[in-house]
């Protein structure tokens, strides 16, 4: 494993409340690694400590194996894309993407600025300033100015949350191909559960400060580790002990099967999503669950009785 950053045992603890706690994390060189959790979890702190704008209470940060806790922020070889972009407003676009070189006194500047603004699809708007081009460009001047800087990481805070669902996924997929193509180590800090699995090749899931599981999405997704990280990783159904996504969920109106993994229900409500169907049913002991089928399938009504059923292999369990 090759691994670029290394955090080891670490804490941010503050007054009122201890914001991150213990947290061990390995990421590969090249990666592209989301860190997920709903707000106030600890996954902006984290990546603040990383940039060096907070100081750890205890543990170690490592990039490329040595020890940066003494560094200050610029003095790191990592470049944060904020949430909001933090463009300057009278600076036109080569000229905030231009600014941290300039700041470096690098050399070949232009023809970095210029390759990193075909990378990102901005050639030909360099003279236009932040307020005369979109949310999805503003973006993407933000990363072209990390970028232009050859960090060892990058580190993005929720950098998609400003844009409309639409844009969103459109620059989902932009972003995934264009860490492919630099080959840049990219932390993606986010609350969204789509956009850490579709972009991410491992994530991590944070909650009250700790880091829950780390895998890759397919292992987090039918593998975790703990009811929190079941349910936040997306729709479940609780029938006892056991979970069981939405998604593997039987419902029939002729009794297909009795046995242990068969319940009688009673139709609550069909909602129709586009490309699927959600069925809510009521279990005889008053839970409620949600089985998703095709939107081919014969519709169920209120009030149906059905016959809900699931497979041993699509249980979920916990202590």
């Amino acid at each position: 494993m090759n691994a670029v950053l290394d955090l080891r045992g670490v804490s941010k603890h503050f007054p009122t409340h201890a914001a991150v706690k213990a947290v061990s994390l390995s990421i590969e060189k090249g990666e592209f690694f989301a860190l997920l959790g709903p707000s106030g979890c600890g996954k902006t702190t984290t990546l603040r400590l990383i940039a060096g704008f907070e100081e750890p209470t205890e543990g170690e940060i490592r990039l490329n194996g040595a020890n940066i806790h003494h560094l200050k922020p610029y003095q790191r070889n990592v470049s944060t894309v904020f949430q909001n972009y933090a463009l300057f407003p009278h600076l036109t676009v080569r000229q905030n993407v231009e600014f941290g070189l300039r700041r470096r006194a690098e050399n070949h500047i232009d023809k970095r600025v210029r390759e990193v603004l075909e990378l990102v699809q901005l050639a030909g708007k360099e003279i236009r300033y932040p307020s005369e081009i979109s949310g999805g460009e503003r973006q993407r001047v933000a990363l072209a100015r990390s970028l232009v800087l050859a960090p060892d990481i990058l580190l993005l805070d929720e950098p998609l949350s400003a844009l409309d669902p639409n844009l969103r996924k459109q620059v989902r997929a932009e972003l995934k191909e264009l860490q492919r193509r630099v080959g840049i180590t990219f932390l993606f800090v986010t609350h969204d559960q789509e956009e850490a699995l579709s972009m991410a090749d491992r994530l991590g899931v944070m909650s009250a400060g700790e880091l829950q599981q780390v895998g890759t999405p397919e292992e987090v997704y039918l593998r975790p580790k703990s009811r929190f990280v079941a349910s936040f990783l997306g729709a479940m159904n609780w029938i006892g002990d056991i979970g069981v996504r939405p998604e593997v969920t039987r419902i029939a109106r002729e009794r297909q099967r009795q046995d242990e993994r068969s319940r009688p229900a009673t139709v609550v409500q069909s909602t129709f999503l586009g490309n699927c169907v959600h069925v809510e049913a009521r279990l005889a002991d008053g839970q409620t669950v949600v089985a998703e089928v095709s939107r081919l399938t014969e519709p169920f009504g209120a009030g149906d009785a059905v016959r809900v059923w699931w497979e041993s292999d699509d249980e979920l369990k916990f202590e």
